[in-house]
């Protein structure tokens, strides 16, 4: 499970990425057209940048919530497997002495 929150985190780190990457490169064109003067070029950059970087925060605090709630069902689900295991072994314990009980009356009805 945890290596497909990282497949999906690293995705998304790619995707933004090439979204910045292509931002940024039609800015540059529209500059270089004459379009939007370099200063509303750049203005627009950055508060893109500012944009991505506050959904990275928030992307982030969701992830971690997300890896921790994983975290503490793995840990309930190992827990409650510990405690079957113990169960399993307890009735198999008392399986064996119920079988060597009933073996002994079955021995000792023989021999009377």
């Amino acid at each position: 499970m945890e290596d497909a929150f990282k497949k999906f985190l690293y995705a998304g780190v790619d995707l933004v990425a090439e979204a910045s990457e292509k931002f940024q490169k039609n800015v540059t064109e529209l500059v270089d057209k004459g379009t939007i003067s370099s200063t509303e070029g750049k203005k627009m950059v950055d508060e893109f940048l500012e944009r991505t970087e506050e959904r990275k925060e928030e992307f982030e605090a969701k992830f971690n919530e997300l890896k921790e709630k994983a975290g503490i069902i793995k840990k309930t689900g190992e827990e409650e497997l510990e405690d079957l295991k113990k169960k399993v072994s307890d009735l198999e314990a008392k399986l064996k002495a119920e079988k060597a009980a009933e073996k002994t009356t079955k021995s000792a009805k023989a021999t009377a």
